[in-house]
């Protein structure tokens, strides 16, 4: 696991709890977020996610341990302690939006300012600013019940950042929305994200999503963490079958490991040896490999020797657009594999199979 920064985490969690009268929802979890980072607890329905960053933000009470906003617990169980959510410095960004219908565009994210009772004039210039850095200023006058929804959720996101809190947090804050403008406003939140510097905790269980935004990833199930890690450690390390099978697609192939000749191989149940890295045992016993279908080449058989290639057979291809998904018969079974539309291979053809044996994850 990755630690965020040596420096004092922005946000702590130590050993957080949280039942439901005698069900657990969260079980004593430990992580950070450095200042200026977004990281995103994914996981699927019902891991714990959505519950430990209502935890954070005040909005549910845990059943113990701590949370630490730069050092200060703002709840602590063995202090008794609990800040109330307005006291936090936070701001949240919820899935339904919470847009106000009856009001405009500008008293929407004016609102949270007004509470705080600020100057008009102090106060006009922030819900500007915040209009302003979400394209959205425009708009000030209109009904919010006239806003399509990828404009509501820039209002959404313009009223959580207009009284410049210490961190935001989003809640599946693009799952309203259909998917190409979700992969647009994956983009516009992570820019405004880093250009504002903001320390953010960003909950999905869309693991593209998680991937394409996130300095770092927590996986999450049944209520705990099952690792911590860069978007490419994730992927291309995962630590688990769980992890492997979550995030992205991977081939599951059981099987054991050997040793022989000061060289490690991964014996699959189909009686095939595939080559791992040297590294590979610190791992552990291992019983399964985890091989991603994109990590994986094909060759039309007959096209010239391939270094350690195994010979398979097209069974079916499936046209995806951006890719291609082949599943392959080979000796350990079927294998499923993601090439260019470029590369276009018949059902029914010989192929020749080739990975590298760093893209070999022991599990």
């Amino acid at each position: 696991m990755n630690s965020a920064s040596s420096a004092t985490p922005r946000i702590e969690v130590a050993q957080l709890k949280v039942h439901y009268g005698d069900t657990a929802a969260v079980h004593g979890i430990d992580f950070s977020v450095a200042a200026g980072e977004l990281v995103t607890l994914l996981g699927p329905s019902g891991c714990g996610k959505t519950t430990t960053l209502r935890s954070i933000a005040g909005l549910e009470t845990p059943s113990s341990g701590r949370i630490l906003f730069d050092g200060k617990p703002v709840y602590c169980s063995a202090e008794h302690r609990n800040v109330p959510t307005e006291k936090r410095g936070v701001s949240m960004v919820f899935q339904s939006y919470a847009i106000w219908p009856h009001m405009t565009v500008f008293d929407n994210v004016a609102y949270g300012l007004r509470v705080r009772r600020l100057p008009s004039t102090q106060m006009r210039q922030q819900v500007e600013h915040a209009l302003d850095l979400v394209q959205m200023r425009a708009f000030s006058d209109r009904s919010a019940s006239k806003l399509s929804g990828g404009q509501q959720q820039r209002v959404a996101v313009a009223r959580a950042i207009a009284f410049s809190p210490e961190v935001l947090l989003f809640d599946e804050p693009l799952s309203n929305l259909d998917a190409r403008l979700r992969a647009e406003m994956r983009v516009e939140l992570r820019d405004l994200q880093q250009r504002l510097g903001i320390t953010s905790l960003y909950v999905t269980h869309d693991q593209e999503e998680a991937l394409a935004i996130s300095d770092r990833v927590i996986v999450m199930r049944e209520g705990r963490i099952e690792q911590i890690g860069t978007p490419e450690e994730i992927y291309a390390q995962p630590d688990s079958r769980f992890v492997a099978d979550f995030v992205g697609c991977a081939n599951l192939i059981p099987g054991r490991l050997r040793e022989g000749d000061g060289k490690l191989s991964f014996e699959t149940e189909g009686s095939l040896s595939l080559a791992v890295a040297a590294n590979a045992a610190l791992r552990g016993e291992a019983t399964t490999l985890a091989l991603r279908p994109a990590f994986v080449t094909l060759t039309h058989a007959g096209a010239g020797q391939v270094p350690d290639g195994i010979i398979g057979s097209v069974h079916r291809r499936m046209f995806h657009g951006d890719y291609v998904q082949y599943i392959v018969d080979w000796p350990a079974g079927k294998l499923i594999v993601r090439r260019p539309p470029t590369e276009v291979f018949a059902e029914g053809s010989k192929v020749i199979i080739s990975f590298s044996a760093e893209h070999c994850v022991l599990l």
